[in-house]
């Protein structure tokens, strides 16, 4: 039985510990001072969770864990009131780090692979799950697959998962996008950038109009959501009846690190509250706005969000615009 503030249930089956490094106007191939570093428990799935929580839902995580090095998850998970479901596998989880150049407002990643995974891992998380769809109303499948993941992993669970009733979100990019998309199945929210979309169709896209029409051939596929994000230039997002454009406002930023993570959690977030298109539009470019102004996947306060939001201009693609 789903309660009246649904559950949400995140997966992460590549989730890293993200090591940041702020050096102000680095070099490459030099000695560089750097100001400030901080570590944090990540992955994209990790990511949303965080963020939703922020925001007072309830939610579960759950994926593949390395047993070696999990307290900083753990810490995170006991901090923001997040339900542990995860599958702990022999090892370190990876680490990602993460350079960010404040000066410059670039952050350049560097992800190691992840832990290999074994059939029994997955056997097990895959019925950990399905079991949460007994009381969890939402699910996000995000990140990239580890080693050992065949890449129709996500879209065999996005089949299971919405034949349980049960609304799916989807965040991840090369073979495992283009499996997703190419299945029977399709989740109900599919937010790729745009370079990820173009790679898991095999096509560029020029401009918007070519980012809509691919847009709506995934809606005609079954989809119910596709958000395309554009960095710096927003975020289209379409629907079978509707579509918006959605600019963020400028501000400082702290990292980049999770701005698409926050995207997504919005994006689900606003689901949850029943939120039409353009405002969920807004309430999702908020969210990543806000991310960005922090170190971490940690939203700033109420207050602030909704200033962000406030300055969030979303077009409807019908000529007219809502400010």
């Amino acid at each position: 039985m789903i309660t009246a503030v649904p559950r949400v249930a995140t997966l992460t089956l590549n989730p890293a510990l993200d090591l940041t490094v702020r050096a102000d106007g680095w070099r490459r191939g030099e000695v560089n001072l750097g100001q400030a570093l901080h570590w944090a428990a990540g992955g994209k799935g990790v990511n949303v969770a965080s963020f939703l929580a922020d925001r007072g839902l309830g939610v579960t995580a759950t994926g593949l864990l390395g047993s070696g090095n999990p307290e900083q998850f753990e810490t995170l998970f006991r901090a923001k009131g997040i339900r542990d479901a995860f599958v702990r596998v022999p090892g370190a989880t990876r680490v990602g780090v993460k350079l960010v150049d404040g000066a410059a407002q670039v952050t350049t990643d560097i992800n190691l692979p992840g832990l290999a995974a074994t059939p029994e891992a997955l056997e097990d998380l895959e019925e950990r799950l399905l079991s949460l769809t007994q009381d969890h109303a939402v699910f996000v499948l995000a990140g990239s697959l580890p080693p050992g993941v065949n890449a129709d992993f996500y879209a065999r669970l996005i089949r299971r998962v919405r034949a349980a009733g049960r609304f799916v979100a989807l965040d991840t990019s090369g073979a495992a996008l283009g499996a997703a998309l190419s299945a029977a199945t399709l989740p109900d929210l599919v937010k790729p950038n745009i370079h990820e979309l173009e790679a898991a169709l095999g096509r560029s896209l020029a401009g918007e109009a070519d980012v809509l029409a691919a847009a709506h051939e995934l809606i005609r596929r079954g989809a119910g959501l596709v958000a395309v994000s554009q960095g710096e230039r927003g975020a289209l997002l379409v629907t079978a009846g509707e579509a918006v454009r959605a600019r963020p406002p400028r501000v400082r930023v702290q990292s980049t690190v999770g701005a698409g993570d926050a995207m997504v959690a919005g994006l689900v977030a606003a689901h949850t509250g029943g939120l039409d298109l353009a405002a969920a539009a807004r309430y999702a470019t908020a969210f990543s706005v806000g991310a960005i102004t922090r170190l971490g996947a940690h939203l700033p306060p109420d207050t602030e969000l909704d200033a962000f939001a406030a300055q969030v201009q979303v077009d409807v693609l019908d000529g007219m615009v809502q400010t």
